[in-house]
């Protein structure tokens, strides 16, 4: 039986048996390695691009980096959170102290 892979379901798995991808037209100069295979490409091979190839890497680069903006948010907010509540325990502290010294001037 001689079928080609699809996309889904390669002939092959083995990466050095596949056929090459072919450059697109579209694809901007040096930003991918030049094919230097030419050997037997299957058809179902030729259908997929480059940028078809990047897309999930794309967005899932794109989603790390949306999450990482919002844990850095969250822990800025965290560490001003923090500075405040420091900040009201140290002005309870002061005025305890200074009320403290007023009660030792005052006997």
């Amino acid at each position: 039986m001689n079928t080609t892979g699809t996309i889904d379901r390669p002939v092959t798995h083995d990466p050095t048996k596949q056929a090459p991808m072919q450059p697109s037209s579209k694809e901007p100069l040096g930003s991918a390695t030049p094919d230097t295979r030419t050997s037997g490409a299957n058809a179902s091979r030729q259908n997929r691009t480059r940028e078809m190839q990047l897309i999930p890497e794309a967005l899932a680069r794109a989603h790390m980096h949306d999450q990482l903006r919002e844990a850095q948010l969250q822990r800025r907010g965290a560490h001003l959170a923090t500075a405040r509540r420091m900040q009201r325990r140290a002005e309870r502290a002061s005025l305890r102290a200074r009320r403290a010294l007023a009660r030792a001037v005052m006997q």
